[in-house]
């Protein structure tokens, strides 16, 4: 059965101060990694769950502070490979990335040695413009940045 993801997709400014709030995994397969490692900070949920509460908890788990109270816009869902489906959901807020703390996850590290190892689900956040967050995330991730720059423009006062 295909598994389901929400996320939150952060963001701050407006126009050319625009930023995007994204997260990068913890762990040894991404220690190195940077462009198109990085992601919205999201996890699974179950069938009976909203997506929205889901999106909230694992930004809570994966930042260490509570997704911002404000309107959330529904940015839709993307399909990566796998057959996971990731529904996100924007909104304004502000985080210092310098307070990440993040939940930790196991795993056999080195492989096959036996030894388990605790590592941060997110080892860094950081803000990006939108040029260089469409770098630095999962490419099948970047509808989701494309979609809420399409909201916020339809969203902006119109100047006369």
């Amino acid at each position: 059965m295909p598994k389901h993801s929400a996320g939150v997709l952060m963001y701050r400014g407006e126009g050319a101060a625009l930023e995007l709030l994204l997260v990068r995994p913890g762990g040894p397969f991404w220690a190195k990694k940077d462009l198109g490692a990085w992601s919205i900070p999201k996890g699974e949920y179950e069938p009976d769950e909203e997506p929205l509460a889901c999106a909230r908890r694992e930004f809570a788990e994966e930042l260490g502070t509570n997704a911002p109270d404000g309107d959330f816009l529904e940015l839709g869902a993307v399909t990566q490979p796998g057959r996971k489906t990731i529904v996100a959901f924007g909104v304004a807020g502000d985080f210092d990335p310098r307070q990440l703390t993040s939940n930790l996850f196991e795993m056999e590290w080195p492989p096959r040695s036996g030894r388990m190892q605790s590592f941060p689900e997110v080892d860094r956040a950081a803000w990006f413009a939108p040029d260089a967050a469409r770098e630095k995330i999962l490419l099948r991730q970047v509808p989701f940045i494309d979609r809420l720059l399409s909201q916020l423009a339809c969203s902006a006062p119109k100047r006369a």
